[in-house]
């Protein structure tokens, strides 16, 4: 099923079978995307919202010289433009980080298994409102914590995410993103990640290798990045967190 892992170990708002049963019969089709494929460019006419099966998409803005900031990462599970339903265009665009395999399901068929089932439209709402909370968060990461703090803390909440999707134990995970993706994330450059990746190594915190992120001492690495996983809003909590 498409959204078997949408909104698991949420807060109350799990879906349930006949919610998934409504959703997947709005798919109008699956597809896979290659990497690094720009699927919808800033200020297109959008008419239809894609939920990312597998693999990992971005939402990215560019400035005039071509340099990029990515301003969210979509991990399985997740719907990458549900917000386009209401607004109709995008102030940013959304492309592939992976090869995906994703979702499309038309604004008609979403407005159709909407109307009268309130609950499900509470749940929607609920993940746009998700999608804000974690722009509050990268927002705090950039403006008040340092270097090592940003990768640190975008490396925590990435473990909590994927393992509220089945996709980390708690300590390891896959996350196949360059140094440059997370230079764009964090707003530094590449060769300044290069040396935080081996500080955060060195200092028995994690290690990141070939797209893989091992926590070594999980709690810690919480701590130096000031993570506090409430804005997440999780039924159960992860185990790298601070304050414990």
């Amino acid at each position: 099923m498409v959204f078997e892992r949408f909104l698991t170990n949420r807060r109350e708002f799990e879906l349930t079978a006949e919610e998934m049963r409504l959703l997947d019969g709005a798919v109008s089709t699956r597809r896979i995307v290659d990497a690094r494929t720009t699927m919808i460019k800033a200020g297109e006419r959008v008419t239809s919202s894609t939920m990312l099966v597998r693999g990992f998409m971005s939402r990215y803005i560019d400035d005039p010289a071509g340099l990029r900031q990515l301003v969210a990462v979509h991990v399985s599970g997740e719907f990458v433009d549900l917000h386009a339903y209401p607004m109709r265009e995008l102030d940013h665009s959304v492309g592939t980080l992976t090869q995906c395999e994703v979702a499309i399901i038309p604004h008609d068929a979403l407005k159709r298994v909407l109307d009268g089932h309130e609950s499900l439209s509470r749940k929607l709402w609920f993940s746009t409102l998700l999608d804000a909370a974690l722009h509050r968060a990268w927002l705090f990461r950039v403006g008040r914590l340092d270097a090592l703090g940003r990768v640190a803390h975008l490396f925590c909440e990435m473990n909590a995410r994927l393992e509220s999707a089945g996709l980390s134990d708690g300590n390891a995970f896959e996350l196949p993103l360059t140094q440059a993706d997370i230079a764009e994330i964090c707003g530094l450059t590449a060769v300044h990640v290069n040396r935080v990746l081996r500080q955060l190594r060195e200092g028995g915190l994690c290690q990141f290798r070939s797209g893989s992120v091992t926590l070594i001492n999980p709690a810690a690495l919480a701590r130096r990045g000031h993570f506090d996983p409430h804005y997440l809003y999780l039924k159960t909590m992860p185990t790298a967190r601070w304050p414990d």
